[in-house]
């Protein structure tokens, strides 16, 4: 489909819509039309509360997961395992492994993993503060989570020897390796993401 639509305002629409990922110029228009056929309060409410996202979003100041405030539920809670922590690539991870109700520790979010090719280095990601964690928290495991690719297995082997620099006996683990090389997370279904958890497998 083409620049064909019969209004400019339409078309602007239509074109941010297309920006998503995953969302096609036709699926654009069919979701831009859906929004025309609201009432104006219905329509006002749904953009508000992006508006409200992007503005008032906090990344907590601890594990990086998103969060209404400073500190997200996660790390504020008493019922967690203070003393271990799942590293992962993203927010969505995070969201994936509590739903497999097989972990009870916090987590630490990357915000990526190192990726050479496209440009995102060690200084890129949220390691130093992972090394600050270590040092001023009662951590005894860490535990990587991250995708069984190049790049993850990379990011995996950095922040293992950098936190080998720590000077406190800590225990290293990875998730078993249940799921086929490439997979991420968040697309892993839950019994297998939950037994890969329960079966790490520590790192020398």
């Amino acid at each position: 489909m083409t620049g064909d639509l019969p209004s400019n305002l339409l078309e602007q629409a239509v074109q941010q819509m297309n920006t998503l990922p995953g969302i096609g110029r036709r699926t654009a228009l069919r979701l831009v039309l859906n929004l025309l056929r609201r009432n104006e309060q219905e329509v006002e409410t749904f953009a508000n509360a992006f508006i409200r996202l992007k503005k008032d979003i906090h990344y907590c100041r601890y594990c990086h997961n998103l969060s209404d405030t400073d500190v997200c539920p996660i790390c504020s809670s008493h019922s967690r395992d203070k003393r271990t922590i799942c590293v992962v690539e993203n927010v969505q991870d995070v969201m994936a492994i509590e739903n497999t109700g097989q972990y009870n520790g916090l987590y630490h979010v990357l915000g990526g993993i190192i990726s050479p090719m496209d440009g995102i280095g060690p200084k890129d990601i949220e390691i130093e503060s992972l090394v600050v964690r270590i040092d001023s928290e009662p951590i005894n495991e860490i535990i990587f989570a991250l995708p069984t690719t190049m790049e993850g297995d990379t990011t995996t082997f950095f922040i293992h020897r950098r936190l080998k620099e720590v000077n406190r006996p800590i225990r290293f683990s990875q998730i078993a390796r249940g799921m086929a090389v490439g997979n991420e997370l968040e697309y892993t279904d839950e019994v297998t993401l939950g037994r890969s958890i329960l079966n790490r497998q520590s790192i020398e």
